[in-house]
């Protein structure tokens, strides 16, 4: 069944300057990268759906934020121009925050996580194990509390595979986190578009199956890996890498979009 309602626009949210072997296990430790970030927007019969949302700018430009998210930890800082800025672009779109009803969360690293903050009316659906390991102080550092410990957020806490809407899934595909999620669409036209978030952020991890840099469990890692692409194989898809420096150059940013 295709999601026939819903049109998928990608947002080009910024870029991380990272060691290649925070993607790539045990490869490229010498090369820097500059990896784009990336939130998808979905209009659909239902309302919109934002799938991921991005930066939080004032971690990296507020110089105390900046010094104990990045500097003390020796990340490099993020690099977020003004037109990569996620209220901007809503702008651009003829929206606001305020706007989107549904906000589903890959997992809640800092990258990903980081603006849920300016969506408290909203629903937002998170898997139940990544909701637990991101409030555990033992967590990795990957996880900025302060982004979303936000008691006006409305949870909905999920668990496995579940259905967004008739053609969107939610596959459980944990492994980099213990509940990191990916979605597959059945558009009419492009056919399915599988969103791997941080599974493989490069398709180096997909094509020659290396794990990324950092994963809570490696065997599930794998498993995820290998499980997306099987479905993109088997249904004949394409699959939309979140963090390739490559691959993003060829993708539909907004405003164009995927039908």
């Amino acid at each position: 069944m295709t999601c026939a309602d819903a049109i998928p626009v990608v947002l080009l949210c910024g870029f991380e300057i990272l060691p290649k072997s925070i993607s790539t296990r045990e490869r490229g430790s010498r090369f820097i990268l500059s990896e784009p970030v990336c939130v998808y927007l979905l209009d659909t019969a239902h309302g919109w759906v934002l799938i991921d949302t991005g930066l939080a700018t004032r971690n990296f430009r507020d110089p105390a934020l900046a010094k104990h998210c990045f500097h003390d930890r020796g990340w490099s800082l993020p690099v977020v121009r003004t037109e990569h800025e996620l209220t901007r672009q809503l702008l651009q779109l003829g929206l606001e925050p305020k706007h989107i009803d549904h906000v589903i969360l890959t997992h809640l690293h800092y990258d990903h996580a980081g603006n849920i903050g300016l969506f408290p009316h909203a629903r937002i659906s998170v898997q139940r194990r990544e909701f637990n390991c991101a409030f555990d102080p033992a967590a990795d550092a990957a996880y900025f509390v302060h982004d979303f410990n936000d008691p006006q957020l409305k949870w909905e806490l999920v668990e496995g595979d579940w259905e967004v809407m008739p053609g969107f899934a939610m596959l459980d595909t944990r492994g980099h986190t213990p509940g990191h999620q990916s979605a597959v669409i059945e558009l009419p036209n492009c056919g399915p578009i599988v969103l791997p978030s941080d599974v493989g952020d490069l398709q180096e991890n997909f094509d020659d199956e290396i794990l990324p840099g950092v994963a809570y469990d490696d065997a599930a890692a794998l498993a995820a890996i290998r499980r997306l692409k099987a479905v993109t194989s088997e249904r004949h898809g394409r699959m939309l890498l979140f963090h390739d420096p490559v691959a993003i150059q060829s993708m539909r940013l907004s405003p164009e979009f995927y039908d």
